[in-house]
């Protein structure tokens, strides 16, 4: 019995492999977002009322004594290298060196014909200081007083204006260094890193006792839900219908 010949399958009746970006729909990103964002407002207006009405206060007082020697309350635990090793990393979300990062990758963006990015990361960062800084004005809460200052510091306690900052700048930046690139574990290894630094930073204000724990909690939900509000506007600006191009045409 003579064997029937085999169908050869055409190039064309092979469908081509969708990426990952094409199989997650956009909408589903958005609501992602919207939900980030939701979260994160929340979470702050729970965190900021309770601290209003005197609650977490002994557990924000536990968590900084548990962080000192209790033989010499202005000794943190933990070698003096490490102490060095902290100031550092808390300088990280201190106001000169953001406004260095987004004065740096605005330009790089701009001389880079993209200058509708610039524009975003610049009046987003600007907005979120302003937003750090009316927040404290609002609240008024004291410094912590239990332990001494392992750093300078001249405004209100709540909420921590470097968590809230290094959660806006990073994690924008993140997103928009995430977003350009296709492969998904660089995508997950710049967000985690963004989310790494931010961490960082928030916890070595506690570490030095010039924050309360709730209020660095209260500035990462809150930097975190403005930094996705403002992905998901520049986002809109990029993809909306009557956008404004990064890449403008050049008059002849």
């Amino acid at each position: 019995m003579l064997n029937e010949p085999t169908k050869q399958s055409s190039s064309a009746d092979v469908e081509p492999v969708k990426s990952w970006k094409e199989r997650i729909p956009v909408e589903a990103e958005v609501l992602l977002g919207l939900a980030v964002v939701a979260s994160g407002v929340l979470a702050f207006i729970f965190i900021a009322g309770t601290v209003l009405n005197g609650g977490f206060r002994q557990l924000d007082e536990a968590l900084i004594l548990a962080l000192r020697n209790p033989a010499d309350l202005s000794d943190p635990i933990g070698p003096a290298w490490f102490e060095e090793v902290v100031r550092d990393l808390t300088a990280l979300g201190s106001t000169a060196v953001l406004t260095l990062v987004v004065v740096a990758v605005s330009g790089f963006l701009y001389l880079s014909d993209r200058p509708l990015s610039a524009f975003g990361v610049l009046v987003w960062s600007a907005a979120g200081a302003a937003l750090s800084s009316l927040s404290k004005i609002g609240f008024a809460r004291p410094r912590p007083e239990l332990v001494p200052h392992g750093a300078e510091v001249f405004t209100h306690s709540f909420p921590s204006g470097h968590a809230l900052s290094s959660a806006v700048i990073f994690l924008t930046l993140g997103a928009m260094i995430a977003a350009a690139q296709d492969e998904r574990r660089i995508k997950f290894y710049v967000l985690a890193f963004a989310v790494l630094l931010t961490m960082l930073v928030g916890m070595s204000r506690v570490y030095l006792g010039v924050h309360w724990p709730t209020d660095v909690l209260a500035g990462w939900a809150l930097g975190a839900a403005w930094a996705t509000l403002g992905w998901l506007v520049m986002r809109r600006m990029r993809s909306g219908p009557a956008r404004v191009s990064d890449h403008p045409e050049r008059g002849s």
